[in-house]
């Protein structure tokens, strides 16, 4: 035989094994997958490191049993396996940080799990989900004012992430900022309206609107608003104007009115008065993102349908309604589109 039919069937046969290795590796991880999710985690790392012994240093391999391990609770190897995708630079890179990082934090080490955050940050060029839980463990520290640029950063590069505006909520509502938390708590239910989520978002939603006002029990027509000016007075004003909504509500010009009646006005109330003091100049995401969308909604013919649709998780009386005007939410969803 010449050489170099020997050389090419020599090439050829490596290339064969490989391509086989690498079926066996993927047919390996589909079944890993499939037992991961089903919850049989340990029977699912056990099928992972089958295909660890074809190839130790696959990313795609060391990344799945990292989760698997992080899913059961065993973070520091959730961590070790994570760290053999990190040292090769190479594919499943943003999701060992982010498994690592979570691992971390999981293990109380949630300074190192900061660190290396701001670290993936700064080598991946960010991301939406590093942010977020960048901005998380800082919350965790009670570390607020980190918090809120991290959180804020993470909805810059992804608008429709839940999490984020619900953490800029908590963030503010612990700061005693109650219109910005009320502004991200309800972009937050009008991304995740029905969820186990939802139900906290809307307490948190009427804990801002009326937590401050109440009811004198020994004069039955006197309404106390404890107002004290949060540390951002840009608005300061709109807190009293929303605390003066709440307490005009036992006003008799609302006798009849239900609550959810009440609280479409509110709302409309609450939309238009930021909009009227828009602050166009301000690059700050209140005025840039929020308002901006909540102004006009309230100028629309679709707040009552907004308000009905971010409600339904905790008020029957919404989904009632809902599955009563199937039209409006329609006009409502085409509305958006063209927004």
């Amino acid at each position: 035989m010449k050489i170099k039919n020997l050389v090419f069937l020599i090439i050829f046969l490596l290339s064969a094994t490989h391509i086989f290795a690498q079926a066996d590796i993927e047919n390996l991880v589909k079944e890993g997958i499939e037992l991961h999710e089903n919850g049989n985690y340990e029977a699912a790392i056990e099928t992972y490191k089958k295909a660890l012994e074809i190839d130790p240093k696959s990313t795609l391999v060391n990344f799945e049993i990292a989760l698997s391990y992080f899913t059961k609770g065993d973070y520091e190897e959730a961590v070790t396996y994570s760290d053999v995708v990190l040292e090769q630079d190479e594919d499943f890179t943003l999701q060992a940080y982010l498994t690592k990082g979570s691992a971390l934090d999981m293990l109380g080490r949630t300074p190192e799990s900061i660190k290396l955050f701001e670290k993936a940050i700064n080598e991946t060029g960010g991301h939406y989900l590093l942010y977020y839980n960048l901005g998380l463990n800082y919350y965790k520290m009670n570390d607020f004012d980190d918090a809120r640029e991290n959180v804020i950063q993470a909805i810059e590069f992804n608008p429709n992430h839940s999490s984020s505006h619900l953490m800029l909520a908590k963030i503010h509502y612990k700061k005693g900022n109650p219109v910005q938390s009320l502004l991200a708590t309800y972009y937050f239910l009008f991304l995740e309206p029905d969820s186990q989520r939802s139900a906290v978002a809307h307490a948190l939603l009427q804990e801002n609107f009326g937590g401050n006002v109440s009811k004198d029990e020994d004069k039955p027509n006197t309404i106390n608003i404890m107002y004290s000016p949060s540390d951002n007075n840009e608005f300061g004003g709109v807190e009293l104007l929303v605390s003066m909504l709440v307490a005009s509500n036992s006003l008799e010009k609302n006798e009849g009115k239900t609550d959810d009646e009440l609280f479409v006005e509110n709302t409309e109330s609450l939309f238009k008065i930021l909009g009227e003091q828009q602050k166009k100049e301000s690059k700050e995401i209140w005025w840039t993102f929020y308002t901006p969308f909540f102004y006009d909604l309230a100028r629309s013919e679709h707040l009552e349908t907004f308000c009905k649709y971010i409600t339904q998780g905790s008020n029957e009386n919404s989904r009632n309604w809902l599955v009563e005007n199937e039209s409006r939410l329609s006009d409502f969803a085409a509305w958006l589109d063209d927004q």
